[in-house]
């Protein structure tokens, strides 16, 4: 079995034996580096033949003893550079050739079998070739890889390929060289893998020694066709490594129709020969290569198939375009930066089949140009001083920067075209009006005109009725007169006025404009549009702007942002539905009512008015209305908005409004706490369920009707009345989030869902103000309560949280009047006095669940930060707290006792408890104890964690009665800490 294999030569890969080369194989040199463009002496070696590998009988006699650059160097001979002279045996070959280029691939049919040429004892191979397999070498001492093409030929469709010798997409390290080799085969398919030169497949008595190594896929040639169509042209020399079958099908023609040497050194012969192996290429590139005067001529008289041809970056002379009839089929040329001519003499190009024709920056006094079939013609930045035109098919001339073009060469070269379509004259600044009316007479087909930095044009009786697209950038003479002139292209479509600085107004009627820019026109001042289609307008960095009006059916967005004079909007589009109006600062109240329905804009779905200043009183009634922004406008002082699809509303900056109706909208939430002087305010949302007026401190009359809010912060609403209140909490019956901190008498009882409840720094709340929580139960949803820094007596706190056992969350930061926290008997609970706390031992898992009937506290966290007059707290397994899991009892200077017996206690923060001295903890699964600053003795310390088995960090820093040699002692008492944290130790 015989295995071919494409393989890598590493520089430490040698070979033994000398004759293990037979066939050329062509080294195309390029950078080492993959920048052929850097490198002074890259050359590219095409059509040259060097010894291929041949195996011998047996793999086994192939052995590491030189280098693969040192074999070829020494078997056989080398182009050395461009001199053509065989290099010396010694030298070795370190350069590689990446190749690569996009391809497209159009489909191919059964006839597109890749053939070969034959030679001598080829039958042997054709006779391989239609068995159709692909055969792979394998040799257990060293991998090796040799590609050869074969002038192949086939009348399948044709694909575009581009022979491209580029940089590369790798570089080959120290290590490693691989070589991407095609060979030319200029002598037919001879060149074999096997051993004898005749058939891989064995002689005529059996199979050869290899066939145990051999493996064979049935790959049809039309599949390899196929398949390659999809390589680009690395992968595709790689492919050609593999075995004679993909060699042939990587060399069809389909796959090398376009031969691509742009920016590459490449020498004559070697293009010559390229040539003379794909005679049916249809596209070459030259641009930038060495001498493109003798390629191209090679080119011409080699490719008679050809139909595009680029070439640039040099001296073309006369014999080039005296040649280009011989081009028959030349469709394309394309000449860039490049010399034409040997003197001061006329250029004749003359072509019966070329349809298009760019000299792009060609120095050339003069040119005449005869194509009977041309319809593209570009002659931009040239700088010839006359063309002369006869071309009575072309639709596109582009003239653009050609200086020194005069008004009447210019005027001779467009009106010898009746059929041109396109004309671009930008850059040429000697064109009048006269050549314009010229031109417009004999070009009654001319859509396109570019005459931007034409600064001698006003347009003036210059009548264009077939225009569609007009760009007059930076024209000087364009004024409000102009538009007499463009208001009869009725046929228009785009208009382009950027930078025409005596331009004061536009006025167009144009039924069929879409798009119009109007771009730093420093006089301009007053628009007024009426057309039907207008889609686009760009508007920007006009000062003097103070006008607009503009009818549209289908303009669906209008950004004018930035002018900053802009007083007076009207609008009449239909499908306008995003305004932005940003930094008008001129803007009055009265482009209220061109937003609001009957304005003009009714199916207007979002505004922005950010930064207009000149606000003060907004009105929006709209139906449509979906999104408005008024940020930084501080002006404004009174709001209203009767927008029933509004969503959103933005009203940042807005620090001055007294005044806000949003009555009816769609709002989900809303934040007035940005307005701090707000003070009457009026909601009708049915959608709304957060609403937000933390800090509106002068609110007094409040109306709200928002039966689905869950969430109302009324922080520090002191002057909100009870009546509002009241009346916000009956028509919100869904409230589960209520925040009243500051406020004097919070209603809550009609609140029947709320589920948090927030009554911070609330001074003058009554001791009898909760009585309905535990009382009557009003509240039974109730999970969170937050009572911080209040003036709650003892009595009410204690009665509170003995009987509202459904309370998972309990904030008292900052009670004054709270003294202990005793849970042993209180709240006429049937609670006994605490015994030992060896009893709790026995209160296990399952005695918590047995008595699951009595009433459990549901409490989770409980928070007295800062309660100073607490001196004792004190909560044993019978305050069945079997669901807290965090205590914070930290910055109370006056405690000095706690007992603490919770199963589920996680977290106990006892931090900066000075007077501390008692802890005793019977809390089994305590991780985190805070004894920070506590003036505890390391005694207690030790007692109390000895019955948290599952304690895992414990902070003494500094605590003055715990010094650094207590450290082990309480790691003895409690195993399970993982952290000590102190100020003694870093432990």
């Amino acid at each position: 079995m015989k295995i071919w294999c494409c393989l890598c030569f590493t520089e430490d890969d040698e070979f033994e034996d000398s004759d293990t080369m037979k066939e050329g194989i062509p080294v195309i040199e390029g950078d080492p580096e993959g920048n052929l463009e850097n490198s002074e002496d890259v050359e590219m070696q095409l059509g040259l033949s060097l010894d291929l590998f041949r195996s011998r009988d047996t793999a086994d006699e192939v052995e590491s003893s030189r280098s693969l650059e040192d074999m070829i160097a020494m078997h056989a001979p080398l182009v050395d550079n461009n001199s053509g002279e065989a290099a010396p045996a010694g030298r070795r070959v370190n350069k590689w050739c990446p190749l690569r280029g996009p391809r497209r691939y159009e489909g191919e049919s059964s006839s597109g079998v890749v053939g070969g040429g034959s030679s001598g004892g080829s039958s042997s191979a054709i006779d391989d070739l239609q068995h159709k397999r692909a055969k792979v070498l394998a040799s257990p001492k060293f991998y090796y890889s040799a590609a050869m093409s074969s002038d192949a030929g086939s009348s399948s469709s044709s694909a575009d390929r581009d022979y491209n010798i580029s940089h590369g997409s790798s570089v080959p390290t120290n290590n490693e060289m691989i070589f991407h080799n095609f060979v030319w085969n200029k002598g037919g398919d001879d060149n074999s893998f096997d051993s004898n030169g005749g058939k891989d497949d064995g002689d005529e008595n059996g199979t050869s020694k290899l066939e145990d190594l051999e493996v064979r896929m049935d790959l049809t040639d039309d599949l390899l066709h196929m398949v390659f169509s999809f390589l680009d042209y690395v992968n595709l020399c790689r492919a050609a490594m593999v075995c004679r079958q993909w060699r042939s099908a990587s060399a069809h023609e389909d796959f090398w129709r376009c031969l691509n040497f742009e920016s590459r050194k490449i020498s004559v012969e070697q293009f010559e020969d390229v040539c003379h192996r794909y005679p049916n290429a249809t596209e070459v590139n030259i641009f930038g290569a060495p001498a493109i005067h003798l390629l191209v001529m090679r080119a011409i008289s080699s490719l008679r198939n050809l139909e595009s041809l680029t070439l640039g970056r040099g001296q073309l002379g006369d014999t080039f375009f005296h040649a280009l009839a011989d081009c028959q089929l030349l469709k394309s040329l394309i000449v860039n930066d490049s010399t034409l001519g040997n003197g001061i003499q006329e250029i004749p190009i003359n072509h019966d089949q070329l349809r298009r024709l760019e000299l792009i920056k060609c120095r050339v006094m003069r040119v005449s140009i005869r194509c009977p079939q041309l319809q593209h013609l570009s002659l931009k930045r040239s700088n010839m001083a006359q063309a002369v035109l006869n071309c009575p098919l072309l639709c596109l001339l582009d003239i653009a920067s050609c200086h020194k073009l005069s008004d009447a060469a210019i005027r001779l070269a467009a009106t010898s075209c009746p059929l041109l379509e396109s004309l671009d004259m930008s850059n040429c600044s000697c064109v009048s009006d006269e050549t314009l009316r010229e031109i417009a007479l004999s070009c009654a087909n001319l859509h396109i005109l570019n005459s931007s930095y034409c600064p001698n044009i006003s347009l003036e009786s210059v009548r264009l009725p077939m225009l569609t697209v007009l760009k007059l950038h930076s024209c000087e003479g364009i004024t409000s007169a102009s538009m007499a002139a463009i208001s009869h292209s009725y046929m228009l479509e785009v208009l382009e006025l950027d930078n025409c600085n005596l331009l004061t107004s536009v006025s167009l009627e144009l039924p069929l404009l879409q798009i119009i820019r109007l771009v730093h026109c420093r006089k301009f001042a007053d628009l007024n549009l009426q057309t039907t289609k207008l889609s686009s307008i760009t508007v920007s960095n006009c000062g003097a702007l103070h006008r607009i009006n503009i009818i549209s059916s289908y303009l669906q967005k209008l950004s004018l942002q930035k002018q900053e004079n802009l007083t007076t909007l009207a609008l009449q589009c239909q499908d306008l539905q995003e305004v932005d109006l940003t930094d008008c600062e001129s803007l009055t109240n009265s482009i209220c009512e061109v937003f609001s329905d009957g304005g003009g804009c009714p199916m207007l779905k979002s505004l922005v008015l950010d930064n207009c200043e000149g606000l003060t009183t907004v009105q929006f009634f709209s139906t449509s209305l979906v999104g408005l922004s008024l940020v930084g406008c501080r002006a404004i002082t009174s709001l209203e908005l009767k927008c029933p699809c509004l969503e959103k509303v933005y009203l940042d900056g807005c620090d001055h409004l007294e005044r806000a109706s949003f009555s009816p909208v769609a709002l989900q939430s809303l934040n007035l706490g940005i307005c701090p002087k707000l003070n009457t305010l009026s909601i009708e949302a049915l959608h709304m369920v957060v609403l937000e007026l933390k800090g509106c401190g002068v609110l007094s009359e409040a109306s709200i009707n928002c039966p689905l809010l869950t969430s109302l912060d009324a922080s520090f609403c002191s002057q909100l009345k009870d009546d509002c209140l009241s009346a916000t909490t009956s028509s919100c019956p869904l409230i589960e989030s209520l925040i009243l901190m500051s406020c004097p008498s919070p209603i809550f009882e009609s609140c029947s869902q709320l589920k948090v409840l927030k009554l911070q720094a609330c001074k003058y709340l009554a001791d009898s103000s909760l009585e309905p929580l535990y009382k009557e139960g009003s509240l039974p949803a109730l999970q969170e309560l937050d009572l911080s820094y209040g003036t709650l007596c003892q009595s009410a706190i204690e009665e509170l949280l003995a009987y509202c056992t459904h309370l998972t969350h309990v904030s008292l930061n900052g009670c004054i009047n709270m003294h202990d926290l005793n849970w042993g008997s209180t709240g006429g609970l049937p609670f006994e006095p605490p015994s030992v706390y060896s009893s709790y031992v026995n209160f296990s898992h399952e005695n918590i669940h047995g008595s699951a009937e009595q009433r459990n506290r549901l409490l989770q966290n409980l928070n007295c930060v800062g309660c100073q007059n607490i001196r004792k707290v004190l909560i044993p397994p019978q305050a069945r707290c079997f669901h807290l899991s965090s205590l914070n009892l930290s910055l109370s200077g006056n405690l000095k006792e706690v007992d603490v017996a919770c199963f589920n206690l996680c977290f106990l923060n006892l931090s900066n408890c000075c007077s501390l001295e008692i802890l005793k903890l019977a809390c089994p699964k305590l991780t985190s104890l805070f004894l920070q600053s506590c003036n505890i003795d390391e005694e207690a310390v030790e007692t109390a964690i000895s019955q948290c088995s599952m304690l895992e960090t414990l902070d003494v820093r500094f605590c003055p009665k715990i010094c650094s040699i207590s450290m082990g002692r309480l790691r003895t008492a409690c195993p399970s800490l993982k952290r000590i944290f102190s100020s003694l130790t870093p432990s």
